[in-house]
């Protein structure tokens, strides 16, 4: 984990998740209340390759996984946006997690 400020003078976590997908935690800019950022930073989505010409995908491949291209148009959330108490909520069952491998 890599911990910085960001720019904006915030205190944020860079870190990767069990599949290498780069993930943050952020304090968050809210005024009124204590948030934060938790997720992964971008989407990666992709598609069989089986399946993409089904959505007019081109591709030579034709087994595994290729990208599926998201229009720029389109905003896709990809952090959460948790306040103190939905945390506090969350750590029982991280804390459990952590000790027995469960939920």
């Amino acid at each position: 984990m890599k911990q910085t400020i960001t720019d904006r003078g915030f205190e944020y976590i860079d870190f990767e998740d069990s599949y290498n997908n780069n993930c943050s935690i952020q304090k968050s800019s809210l005024a009124d209340e204590d948030t934060i950022w938790f997720g992964i930073n971008n989407i990666e989505p992709k598609i069989m390759a089986q399946d993409a010409k089904k959505v007019g995908i081109k591709t030579e491949q034709e087994v595994g996984w290729i990208e599926y291209p998201i229009p720029k148009e389109v905003f896709i959330n990809t952090r959460m946006h948790l306040n103190q108490e939905q945390v506090k909520e969350l750590i029982p069952i991280l804390q459990k997690f952590v000790e027995t491998g469960e939920i």
